[in-house]
């Protein structure tokens, strides 16, 4: 029985396809074709690859030109992305096709490092996850041009607020782009509870009185556009909530566990899947999302255990969980973090990656056995601990979850 695999090799105009029979014993025969990248053209590869019975294709990409061909083939073949690392071919003897069947050769020896994509669904989930993401990197840039502007403008407001997008901030903020002038009336705005007196604050908007309009300009643009970003922000939050409705029950277990939250727990979910059903193992989701020490070995000696690169996204989840973690008192993750560090402010960063990989495992606990998180150290802390779980349940119910009280204590992570 002829069990013929495909080899692509995808540009952004073109696609260079093998595909060879590799239950034939011997050499094996390539047919090679061309295709284009546009939505005809993957039709021909589609008709082509099952007029030939091609029942898998494994393809490589250095960007994200691989993503059409792959929706156009999914559901009908099994399909493979392969790093292109793991397919580099000797140098001054690369071509389109031999890569593509240095493809298909490597990957019947198993020697490819294959990439993890999700299924539709979650694929969606991802982009609604890592565009918020890029958001609130946008919001920071922004903010952090606006008080360079503050600055040029001689309006000293940022050295007297905590935030400078609080609400006191932005009336005072709003109302100098508005025209406004005088000093006392800008200190009026602010909150009669915020730290800065109505003293400094006149003195710190001195310089309104004399300000050109096109500065004025420059500011109402900005604040215009941090209301742009903090709009479409919250418009994703509000569809990533509703399409993971469905799995609310796992985004309320992943939220129980120290230094992860709402937000952090539908992000992981995004990444990983709600019951991370592609990671046999916790060990191999830890190695997936780069949490667990390297390996380098040559003649039995270790060169470096230094992690590897793992998933961008979930690395940068887990460092901000894990730092989080480490000051959560009474819990397991305060005492690795302690254990590790020591005395040495040298191992701070050793210690907190290590906190990450307990968490990781923890992750997959959760997810794929469906277990609740219970806190095994030495927690004192009851108020803290109602005080926390309160605030959990108002942020699940703005998101529109439905908060079941906790199950009794059983199974835990």
């Amino acid at each position: 029985m002829s069990y013929s695999i495909a080899g692509i090799d995808v540009h952004k105009k073109m696609l260079a396809v093998v595909v060879a029979d590799v239950s034939k014993e011997g050499e094996w025969q390539f047919e090679r074709r061309k295709f284009g990248t546009m939505p005809a053209e993957l039709d021909r590869l589609h008709e082509w690859l099952t007029a030939l019975e091609v029942k898998e294709a494994v393809m490589e990409s250095t960007a994200q030109y691989w993503k059409p061909v792959w929706a156009r083939l999914e559901g009908e073949f099994h399909l493979e992305l392969a790093q292109a690392q793991s397919n580099r071919g000797p140098r001054g003897r690369k071509s389109d096709f031999a890569d593509a069947e240095r493809l298909v050769r490597r990957y019947a020896a198993d020697e490819l490092v294959l990439s993890f994509v999700p299924g539709p669904e979650q694929r969606l989930w991802r982009r609604l996850s890592r565009g918020k993401q890029e958001l609130t990197g946008e919001k920071v840039r922004l903010q952090n041009r606006l008080e360079a502007l503050l600055e040029e403008m001689h309006i000293k407001l940022s050295s007297l607020v905590s935030d400078l997008l609080g609400v006191s901030g932005r009336k005072m903020l709003q109302a100098v782009a508005e025209g406004e002038t005088d000093a006392v009336k800008l200190a009026a705005l602010a909150d009669v509870n915020l730290r800065a007196t109505p003293d400094e604050l006149r003195d710190a908007f001195r310089a309104a009185a004399t300000l050109d309009r096109r500065y004025r300009m420059v500011l109402q643009q900005y604040l215009d556009r941090l209301a742009l970003i903090e709009r479409h922000m919250e418009e994703l939050e509000t569809e990533l909530a509703r399409s993971l409705k469905e799995h609310e029950g796992a985004v309320t277990r992943l939220a129980q566990v120290p230094g992860l939250g709402v937000d952090s727990a539908q992000q992981i979910i995004a990444e990983v899947g709600p019951k991370a059903e592609r990671f046999p193992s916790a060990g191999q989701l830890s190695s997936w999302v780069g949490t667990c020490p390297g390996q380098e070995e040559s003649a039995e000696q270790s060169k470096s255990n230094r992690s590897p690169k793992g998933n961008r996204p979930m690395r940068r989840i887990l460092n901000q969980a894990a730092n989080a973690a480490a000051k959560s008192q009474g819990t397991v993750f305060e005492a690795l973090y302690k254990r590790i560090k020591g005395r040495d402010p040298k191992q701070h960063n050793k210690a907190v990656w290590a906190v990450a990989n307990h968490q990781s495992r923890v992750i997959w606990k959760i997810l794929h056995d469906g277990v609740n998180y219970e806190e095994r150290g030495n927690r004192t802390n009851i108020r803290a601990m109602k005080h926390r779980a309160r605030r959990l349940a108002r942020e699940l119910r703005q998101l529109g979850y439905i908060v079941q009280p906790p199950p009794p204590q059983g199974a835990s992570a």
